[in-house]
């Protein structure tokens, strides 16, 4: 079983992502669970202050050292983490190679960072793995902590119904994935191609493969460099 757990600022922005669908069923069968922590918790004073103004001035607030290392203390008496991940549009590019290696874990804190950032004594002493999921900014880490659960737990043994789907998404193998049709086998004149209704099924693969590197080739042929 794999545990997650995710420190934030506005916990209330990842109610429903992870309760329906595949990482609802992944978490009813005991593979995964999914705990969203509040740093208010661990705030200082009696208003939970998690944030303060930067040092040198400038727009935008940072997020303090003493909540997120009093927090993370705590969380880790219950058990060491295998990685302390920050969200960070600084961070490492996060892609499926890198989904698959996190989905071997036992257990991961994700850090959520917000408002401009936080505290770096933060970053060079507690965070083990920086991870962006794209070359833009987002209001805050939640989001992002969103789509790396969603990425990581789909590929948890036993939690998608079919074991082998995972092995075909766009991305393993660095390739895209071929295109796909269901029924009926003609709609407004368009038929699905005969091969795939031919019950060959070595036609079928050679079909496919030769597809996904036509759309890969097409559209992202940077992964075939």
């Amino acid at each position: 079983m794999m545990q997650i757990d995710i420190l934030c600022a506005v916990p209330s922005l990842l109610k429903g992502p992870f309760d329906h669908s595949i990482l609802d069923r992944a978490q009813q069968r005991g593979l995964l669970t999914i705990n969203v922590i509040d740093l208010r918790e661990y705030g200082i004073g009696k208003h939970r202050q998690i944030d303060d103004y930067q040092y040198g001035g400038g727009a935008g607030m940072v997020m303090m050292c003493e909540p997120i290392f009093n927090a993370i203390a705590s969380l880790s008496e219950k058990g060491d983490y295998d990685e302390i991940i920050y969200m960070t549009p600084d961070g490492e590019q996060f892609d499926q190679k890198m989904a698959n290696q996190l989905s071997l874990k036992g257990r991961i804190l994700i850090l959520c960072g917000h408002y401009k950032g936080i505290d770096e004594r933060v970053r060079q002493q507690l965070i083990t793995k920086e991870i962006s999921i794209g070359n833009y900014v987002l209001s805050g880490g939640e989001i992002a902590a969103a789509v790396l659960v969603d990425a990581i737990g789909r590929l948890l043994p036993g939690v998608l119904n079919d074991e082998t789907s995972a092995l075909f998404d766009s991305y393993q193998d660095d390739m895209l994935a071929p295109p796909v049709y269901t029924r009926p086998a003609e709609f407004n004149g368009l038929k699905v191609p005969d091969v795939l209704t031919s019950g060959n099924e070595a036609a079928i693969e050679k079909w496919r493969d030769e597809q996904a590197q036509l759309r890969t080739k097409e559209r992202r042929p940077d992964l075939l460099d």
